[in-house]
């Protein structure tokens, strides 16, 4: 096994530039522990972990003078830095992870709605926003995953072609002025109380965030069909329902 290396392949090997190496050097954050005897740099395995050390509280937004103090104050161990940077890898992960459920709800409906507007974009931005201000907790994300992997992709399919059809017959209700403990609405709201639950598994948690972004973003209930006036309606006809 190689037991040192110059400044170059050390470079090479990590990516990193032999200027960087140079600066860490110069600013006696990480001198290597060997030399030729021509003077050039040799790194030796304890120069490396301690590089790996730097790069880690680098990822976790220190500054080099930070860098440098934690190593000649209260050294921090590598365990704990390694600890250290996989928490925040994880917590870089869980953003990744909404960014890219949203980019794939965005997607779905671009190839639905061939010719998005320039306003419908900026709907979509508030949409995402609102989902960063109201979020589902890792657990009701699993659980809308399961329910998802429960009905399958035709079973979804089927109620995603459902919903512009219920949309409709309850807008024609509250536009005719019928009372929302109708029992013509009734026995739609009955209905959109079982698609809702195909989708919340029954989590009153999840229903709760629902609800928050429909009340607080009018682009987040245009983005399925529906105006707050008709989320309204619906609500009020899900709590007639006996």
């Amino acid at each position: 096994m190689k037991e040192l290396w110059k400044v170059g392949e050390l470079a090479k090997s990590t990516g990193l530039t032999v200027r960087t190496l140079h600066h860490y050097d110069q600013i006696g954050l990480l001198k290597p522990s060997n030399r030729t005897s021509s003077g050039y740099r040799l790194y030796c395995k304890n120069d490396i972990e301690r590089l790996q050390q730097i790069l880690s509280l680098r990822s976790l937004g220190f500054s080099l003078e930070q860098i440098k103090s934690c190593f000649n104050g209260t050294k921090l161990s590598p365990l704990e830095i390694i600890e250290m940077h996989l928490e925040q890898v994880r917590k870089e992960i869980k953003v990744q992870e909404k960014l890219r459920d949203q980019l794939e709800r965005i997607a779905r409906d671009l190839k639905i709605h061939r010719n998005i507007t320039v306003e419908k974009f900026i709907k979509f931005i508030e949409v995402i926003k609102l989902a960063e201000k109201y979020p589902f907790t890792p657990e009701q994300m699993e659980k809308i995953k399961k329910q998802g992997e429960l009905l399958g992709q035709e079973k979804i399919q089927e109620v995603q072609k459902e919903w512009p059809d219920l949309i409709a017959k309850v807008t024609a209700e509250m536009e005719k002025g019928t009372p929302p403990s109708d029992p013509k609405v009734q026995k739609i709201a009955k209905r959109w109380r079982e698609l809702v639950n195909m989708f919340t598994g029954g989590d009153t948690g999840i229903e709760s965030t629902l609800a928050k972004r429909y009340k607080e973003a009018p682009g987040y209930a245009e983005k399925f069909g529906m105006s707050q006036k008709l989320f309204d309606y619906v609500g009020q006809a899900m709590k007639a329902l006996k």
